[in-house]
């Protein structure tokens, strides 16, 4: 994948740090930033010339922000798991759901997933979207799904439907500037079910390595259970970084 860093120099035209440029919240965001001179005061470095931006970077680089009145958007974990060296089991495959269920591709409006996304994160998971259903919808699993918020959807991607054809559980992988993403994994809670989101995801990845993908990358938020799964389906931790919002003046 191709990648355009954005590299800041300070007065002298020493490089201070670098960064990918996006957006995000609706505002520019500095992801996978790195500070190249560590002499210098990043923290006011950023806090001077990104102001009002999202950063994401190392925790310490965060906490320091933070400490400068930042505000915390996501404390995350991001994993790789490789398709190619560490192939799926051959049981990973069209292994079968729990009895009544059927995996079915996720070609679905949002609408149809809401009501198991929204109870999978419902308040008090450190994932909860903390607005009304109307937003939520339109704001984060409707732009999953469109392909707006990471990327388009990946084939591999599966639903999990019941005798009454309602959702139940998903994996939805996208493609994220040319890296395979696994964007979420949920399950609705309340209808039971437990460990079907782990059933979905083993086929899902199955499905991406016979697809010919040479991994599979995602994030965990930090404190969520969720990282247990993937670290026992042999996704390996990349990097851990914090993400803020930077205030808008110094």
């Amino acid at each position: 994948m191709a990648e355009d860093w954005v590299v800041r120099h300070d007065g002298e035209g020493t490089p201070v740090l670098r960064y990918l440029l996006d957006e995000r919240e609706g505002r520019p965001w500095a992801d996978l930033l790195e500070v190249l001179d560590e002499s210098a005061d990043a923290s006011g470095y950023i806090r001077a010339e990104l102001p009002g931006w999202v950063v994401s970077g190392p925790p310490e680089l965060g906490q320091r922000l933070v400490a400068d009145g930042a505000t915390v958007l996501r404390h995350a974990h991001t994993f790789r798991r490789d398709l190619r060296a560490d192939p799926p089991p051959a049981d990973w495959a069209g292994a079968p759901l729990r009895e009544g269920l059927r995996a079915v591709p996720c070609d679905r409006a949002p609408e149809e997933l809401f009501a198991a996304w929204r109870a999978a994160f419902a308040p008090g998971h450190v994932d909860h979207f903390a607005a009304d259903d109307a937003r939520a919808l339109t704001e984060r699993l409707g732009m999953l799904l469109a392909g707006k918020a990471i990327g388009p959807v990946l084939p591999s991607s599966l639903l999990a439907v019941d005798a009454e054809d309602r959702v139940v559980a998903a994996a939805v992988l996208t493609d994220r500037n040319g890296l395979p993403w696994i964007g979420e994994v949920f399950r609705h809670p309340e209808l039971g079910y437990r460990g079907l989101g782990a059933d979905l995801l083993r086929r899902a990845v199955a499905d991406a390595a016979e697809r010919g993908l040479a991994d599979l990358h995602l994030v965990v938020s930090e404190g969520n259970p969720a990282r247990r799964l993937y670290e026992s389906l042999g996704f390996l931790l990349q990097e851990t970084s914090l993400t803020v919002i930077v205030p808008d003046s110094v």
